[in-house]
């Protein structure tokens, strides 16, 4: 027994030293493994590619002294940073014939370059060593150590890949919070909308909700159209003037064929100033300055006084109109004739007719002393960008832009290039005369579905023009607009980084809500749109048939909202004719989706609570947006789209409710808001 023990004491002491030497046997290998791999670097996919004289990418640097000398701070010679996101990223990589060696690294990662010969040109897929926010390229011990022993790089801009949100940083709460918000609005009255949500280059939201026409002409509902998706075409608006004009003009003068400085008689010629007629508003006022002066300010008027909304011209000239609406004339008398009419016929004809009154168009300010928003603006600056590329505005856009990035839902013009009336959502009943209030001749009667809304764009211009006209799905709209976070996309460089700046820093100190065009956060000066925690660099636009994009610079975020809310009767002719019945509601004002959609953004905080109360919060404030004059009776009817929109907040605070932890406390709150929808008299079910 007690040699048995010895022996069983033995065995366990050489199998403990085999196991030891085994052990050490297996660091020692994982540690020369470690070194070999140290030493050449991670290995990454490489494939070789053809030279190309085409630009590549951002911009081709040489190293070593990428920016062209030998800079005295030293380690800035070796390195170059770039805009990038996790997931996504190669590196164009060429070195010279003479070289032999280089050492590469990638955010402090290096990299095996033993497959990359001289002479050649390869990709390098560096997607799992990049990051969101700036990347950083070294390139180091360039041998031979000889002059023409050189390395070029190019790296390509991000693209828009699919993801998922709550991997970007959203909260499935709010990201349910707008959904149902959206959804509740549209089962109480509202049109239609569509969402499309961009992160750190990933597509991680899109969503649809409501029907492509929601009512008949006679404001009745629109039980046979079929249903929004997210592939559904919405009129952009006001969009169009970013994404139209500003990007051609960025475009541009990043290529140095354009000045902001340039006068706009440069391109329209003589005529712009010669022509000037000194003719009366609809209300019989003319322009402060006389003939002779509006003259000289039109003589020195630029692109950038245009781009500042500054140029001194009315906001919106009727050329299409034959008499000049005015809500003070009296009941049987007919409106003034409009000095400026130049037919609403759609065509070449009508479009020349049309340039030729925008001409003749008096300027009603000095130039730079006034911000006045006007359509006229850009669509003297459309006309800039066709005189400058030779093309029409719509063809140049698809060459440059939409074909390029694989952008297949934006147009012009729907109908006549390949989309159906119901790929698009509809915009007024009644065409464009606001439930026939204006009964001129020559104006669409019908519903507008696929055809612009806007009257200028329409009947002036056939449906091209720089203020509007364009047609986009939310995200063909949203990966257009994530070009303004890096410039450029995939191969194709856009725009440079100082015109970006450019374009989107304050236009003037005492106007930092403004940049060339571009709506900006400033001071908590867009709130109602981009919502408070935006940025104070965060730029967008708005569309007047309720569209919104945002572009928030600091969080690489991109939200492209749009609505057709204007696809419904008009609320009252006599208090406002340009009120329609879904701008009443929640989902009309914009702002709501950016604002809910940044609570609980990178944090893992649950948010139930608070977007709970926030629910009661907007309930209680949508009892206070019901006109005080409505009667009881009225209000008891829920006739009126302001009382419809409350019943939907209620309904939108009940589903947040089902989804409250604290039943006790959602049941209290429940009790305490149909208290407060009794006393508006607001019937809830």
């Amino acid at each position: 027994m007690i040699m048995f023990r010895q022996y069983k004491k033995r065995i366990c002491a050489v199998l403990i030293c085999l196991l030891l030497i085994l052990a050490v046997t297996a660091c020692t290998e994982k540690k020369e493994g470690s070194k070999a791999a140290g030493e050449n670097g991670i290995k990454v996919a490489v494939q070789e590619v053809s030279p190309s004289k085409e630009p590549y990418g951002k911009e081709e640097v040489t190293y070593p002294y990428w920016k062209g000398y030998v800079d005295d701070t030293l380690a800035m010679n070796h390195m170059y940073s770039f805009l990038g996101f996790h997931g996504q990223g190669s590196l164009r990589l060429g070195p010279s014939k003479k070289v032999t060696g280089f050492r590469l690294y990638v955010n402090e990662v290096l990299v095996d370059t033993a497959e990359l010969t001289g002479g050649k040109k390869y990709d390098l897929d560096i997607s799992s060593l990049t990051r969101d926010g700036e990347n950083t390229v070294q390139i180091s011990g360039i041998t031979p150590n000889v002059t023409d022993a050189t390395v070029t790089l190019c790296v390509p801009y991000p693209e828009v890949l699919p993801g998922t949100a709550e991997e970007e940083g959203f909260s499935a709460q709010a990201l349910e919070m707008v959904s149902d918000l959206i959804e509740t609005d549209v089962s109480h009255g509202f049109t239609s909308a569509q969402l499309a949500v961009i992160r750190n280059g990933r597509l991680v939201y899109e969503n649809a909700w409501g029907k492509t026409n929601s009512y008949l002409q006679d404001g009745s509902p629109d039980t046979e159209s079929p249903e929004v998706t997210t592939e559904t075409l919405y009129d952009l608006a006001s969009l169009t003037k970013m994404f139209s004009v500003n990007y051609a003009l960025q475009k541009l003068v990043t290529d140095g064929k354009v000045s902001l400085d340039a006068k706009i008689t440069d391109f329209l010629g003589k005529e712009f100033v010669k022509e000037t007629l000194y003719v009366p508003n609809e209300k019989g006022q003319y322009p402060e300055a006389d003939l002779k002066q509006i003259k000289k300010w039109k003589k020195e008027l630029t692109i950038r006084d245009l781009l500042r909304h500054q140029g001194g011209f009315p906001p919106d000239p009727k050329y299409s109109a034959p008499f000049l609406y005015d809500d003070e004339v009296p009941e049987g008398e007919s409106y003034p004739e409009n000095p400026l009419f130049a037919g609403n016929n759609p065509g070449k004809e009508t479009t020349k007719a049309t340039v030729d009154m925008i001409c003749r168009t008096p300027l009603w300010y000095e130039p730079g002393t006034k911000t006045v928003y006007s359509d006229l603006d850009y669509m003297i600056l459309g006309l800039v960008v066709e005189k400058t590329t030779g093309e029409k505005l719509d063809t140049w856009l698809k060459k440059t832009f939409w074909d390029p990035m694989g952008l297949t839902h934006i147009t012009y013009n729907p109908l006549r290039n390949g989309f159906a009336k119901d790929d698009c959502a509809a915009t007024e009943l009644n065409g464009n005369t606001r439930d026939h209030l204006l009964d001129f001749p020559g104006y669409r009667t019908y519903i507008l579905q696929g055809e612009v809304h806007d009257e200028k764009a329409f009947y002036s211009m056939d449906g091209v023009s720089g203020h509007a006209g364009l047609f986009a799905s939310a995200s063909d709209v949203a990966k257009l607009a994530s070009v303004m976070l890096s410039g450029g996309y995939g191969g194709n460089r856009y725009f440079s980084q100082n015109v970006i700046d450019l374009f989107t820093a304050p236009k003037m100190e005492n106007a930092a809500n403004w940049g060339l065009g571009w709506w900006r956060q400033g001071d908590g000066q867009r709130i109602w749109y981009f919502g408070s925690q935006a940025g104070s660099n965060t730029i967008g636009h708005q569309g007047w048939t309720g569209t919104l994009v945002m572009i928030d610079l600091q969080r690489n975020l991109v939200i492209a909202y749009l609505t057709n809310k204007i696809n419904t009767r008009v609320t009252d002719l006599k208090e406002n004719p340009n009120d329609f019945d879904g701008g009443w509601y929640t989902a009309s004002t914009l702002g709501f989706v950016p604002q809910i959609l940044s609570m609980g953004m990178d944090s893992d905080t649950d948010i139930s609570g608070q977007l709970l109360d926030l629910s009661v919060d907007m309930a209680l404030d949508s009892l206070k947006l019901i006109p005080e004059d409505l009667n009881k009776k009225a209000r008891l009817a829920g006739t009126h789209p302001t009382v419809r929109n409350a019943q939907s907040k209620f309904e939108l605070f009940t589903h947040m409710a089902e989804k409250s932890k604290d039943k006790a406390k959602a049941d209290s709150l429940r009790e305490s808001l149909r208290n407060a929808f009794d006393k508006a008299y607001v019937q809830l079910p």
